[in-house]
């Protein structure tokens, strides 16, 4: 029949209606708290959960948002609850749940509302992409989920300040909502019309650095910033630049105000450093559920290794990090080794095969070549993340890779 995780505190209920299922002919997996539900959803993926709201650790309905944001919300979930209200089961419906039993459960109700969930189809397509929501256990992104939250509901436009390790993108999806439109303003290079806004309505237009943005991609932002309430559309953009540095590049000082006039300074990968193998963590599971991957866990020495690394590419970075560590590691489980492999590369095959002898406008491009093969490798070919990291507008970067002898990687528009 089907596998179904029942997640209650109170032993009695757990065993009542595991015994109750598996007469039925389930087959049941037990949690006493979110915290081995999380284990049990990680190590698998059950046909219906029921799920209690009130919990000792994490309540249920917390569970289940975080489930929603990291794409782990493919199954049928039932609430239960013996003093829930109607806001509650209501809230709960929206995230994603498909049914609200009071407890104590009339054994008809339980067995109707069951059936009802295993006999919807699966949940099919790509998981929406990770937000702020997923990372319930850190306080500092909790607390930063709920600026954004506050600021995005008065405004529509949000200018992130930020420096080495931006956890920018990751903030901007948290202001997308479920199956919105996206466009990443530094990866279209054609202009913006009426058409494309149509289209993107609801949606969230990003930057991920104003100072890279080209003269036509500014265009893009003016044209947009002026249409967001006819279109219902917000900005998101980021930049480690004042507005002295931009006017001086040569930006309108209109627009600036604009852009600058709500701003939030969000904390950097180095700031939640403690946080960084759930941020790892919950990005590996994302990319398993998407399918990008195949099942791959961390082991604890890796996820402290990644925690004392440092991350100046930030959130792109990380999540290139840990998509080359499932996909290079040859085990099921991602080890301290790999790691060190992927990241810490010994210091001698740093400078391997550049000759310190030759002149140095050959050993300076020799050495350009192995940096740009490098960070390909590691952005999986993305020029729009290569561009980030390496500080170079497109034209420039695509001339410099040809220079070089390299092939340009395949264009994403999102990753």
């Amino acid at each position: 029949m089907a596998n179904i995780l029942i997640v209650d505190d109170e032993v009695g209920i757990r065993e009542l209606l595991s015994e109750i299922l598996r007469d039925e002919g389930h087959d049941v997996k037990l949690a006493e708290n979110a915290a081995a539900a999380r284990a049990a959803r990680n190590a698998g993926r059950p046909d219906m959960v029921l799920l209690d709201i009130w919990m000792p650790d994490t309540d249920g309905i917390t569970l289940l948002k975080e489930w929603s944001a990291n794409g782990q919300l493919t199954m049928p979930v039932v609430m239960m609850s013996g003093h829930g209200t109607i806001d509650t089961a209501v809230e709960a419906t929206r995230i994603g749940a498909i049914d609200y039993l009071e407890k104590p459960i009339a054994l008809q109700k339980l067995l109707s509302a069951v059936k009802r969930g295993l006999q919807r189809p699966p949940a099919a397509g790509t998981p929406t992409p990770l937000t702020l929501a997923a990372f319930s256990r850190s306080l500092p992104l909790r607390e930063l989920r709920r600026r954004v939250e506050q600021i995005v509901e008065n405004s529509r436009v949000l200018l992130l300040r930020v420096g080495h390790g931006s956890l920018a993108e990751l903030v901007a999806r948290s202001v997308q909502a479920a199956g919105a439109p996206w466009l990443d303003l530094g990866a279209a290079s054609a202009p913006v019309d009426i058409g494309q806004l149509q289209a993107l309505q609801g949606g969230v237009l990003f930057a991920g650095e104003l100072a890279r943005l080209s003269r036509s991609q500014q265009k893009n932002l003016a044209f947009a910033i002026d249409r967001l309430d006819r279109y219902d559309l917000r900005i998101v953009v980021a930049t480690d630049r004042g507005v002295d540095a931009l006017l001086a590049d040569g930006w309108d000082e209109s627009l600036l105000s604009r852009l600058f006039e709500v701003s939030l300074a969000p904390p950097s990968i180095t700031d939640v450093k403690d946080d960084l193998p759930e941020l790892a963590s919950q990005i590996l599971l994302h990319l398993v559920e998407g399918g990008e991957v195949p099942l791959r866990r961390f082991s604890s020495a890796a996820l402290n290794q990644l925690r004392t690394q440092a991350w100046p590419g930030g959130y792109a970075e990380l999540r290139a990090a840990v998509k080359s560590l499932a996909l290079g590691t040859l085990e099921d489980e991602i080890a301290l080794a790999d790691v060190r492999r992927l990241l810490q590369p010994p210091a001698d095959a740093a400078v391997s095969g550049i000759s310190l002898d030759q002149p140095l406008r050959e050993a300076r491009e020799a050495f350009e070549r192995m940096y740009f093969e490098y960070h390909l490798r590691l952005e999986s070919g993305n020029m729009t993340r290569l561009a980030e990291k390496t500080g170079l507008e497109r034209t420039h970067l695509y001339r410099k890779l040809k220079q070089l002898g390299l092939q340009a990687g395949r264009r994403h528009e999102e990753v």
